[in-house]
């Protein structure tokens, strides 16, 4: 019993994790339609921003502000000087400069961070609850995720479905030119849309960074598993993001925590669970039905 207490919670902290960085790549499509494979290697950036501060003296705190206003700096930036001028043309275009920008932006880091492995500190303590004589595999730390996720779905439902700027943001990703007919400023609402995305995953970098070790691909497993999670739950629901985040993460928890050789297993599992999924529900679980054209 003990062991599933702990398999479960560990499940649930990863999956909050999953899907924050589901969040950052729901946001993107959402506002641009455009899947971002670059985001881990932004969110890398702005950790590793955030330790430089944190080994300066400053406070996690302070680092954290820092890491996501820079997150918004980089991914407006990006948007603007190099997405924009191929965004017009074949969709594929901004998909490809999506994966050379994730493959720059990591040998950027290790040249101006270095290569290395460094310990990130996390901002509340890593020791489990105590639930009577027992430890349990949730932390404060795991609080701080669990309400860092929650929060940031919450404000993205209520800028989508309640905002002038997410319904314009939304109205620019379908429809450019109808846009700028209703009078909708398109390129900010596209640059808008990159800034914010990137906060997201700046957020997510640094939750998944806390009390481990960074180095310039350690994303790279959350880029997998947080696409993933984004397609379960469906690329245009935050709700989704989390709700497929936390499928994963307790799926894969279960298997590494009780199948043979389970660690082995976890990607082709999540690859595995990502096929029923699609197979059952071709947009994700919490896509809306759309109709076909004659």
């Amino acid at each position: 019993m003990q062991q599933f207490v702990n398999v479960t919670l560990t499940g649930l902290t990863q999956g909050l994790i999953y899907a924050a960085f589901a969040l950052a790549l729901v946001l993107i499509w959402r506002s641009t339609r455009i899947v971002n494979f670059a985001q881990g290697s932004m969110a890398a950036a702005t950790t590793f921003i955030a330790l430089a501060l944190i080994q300066a003296g400053y406070s996690y705190w302070l680092a954290l502000v820092v890491a996501l206003a820079s997150g918004f700096v980089l991914g407006a930036v990006i948007e603007r000087v190099i997405i924009r001028p191929v965004e017009g043309g074949n969709e594929l275009n901004a998909v490809i400069v999506a994966l050379g920008l994730f493959v720059a932006l990591q040998a950027l880091i290790a040249i101006i961070f270095g290569s290395s492995f460094q310990s990130f500190p996390a901002p509340f303590g890593l020791e489990g609850f105590r639930i009577g004589e027992n430890r349990v595999a949730f932390t404060p730390n795991s609080l701080y995720i669990f309400g860092a996720v929650v929060v940031t779905m919450l404000l993205l439902v209520a800028l989508f479905r309640f905002t002038r700027v997410g319904l314009a943001m939304r109205a620019s990703a379908f429809s450019q030119e109808v846009s700028r007919l209703l009078g909708v400023k398109v390129g900010g609402m596209l640059t808008l849309g990159w800034g914010l995305a990137a906060v997201v995953g700046s957020l997510s970098g640094l939750l998944i960074a806390g009390g481990g070790f960074v180095y310039p691909a350690y994303m790279d497993s959350l880029i997998v598993f947080g696409f993933v999670a984004a397609i379960i739950g469906g690329l245009d629901s935050p709700i989704g993001a989390i709700v497929g985040g936390l499928i994963l993460g307790l799926a894969l928890s279960y298997i590494s925590g009780y199948a043979p050789r389970g660690s082995a297993l976890v990607t082709i599992s999540a690859l595995v669970i990502l096929m029923v999924v699609l197979l059952v529900r071709p947009g994700g679980l919490f896509s809306s039905t759309t109709a076909r054209r004659a």
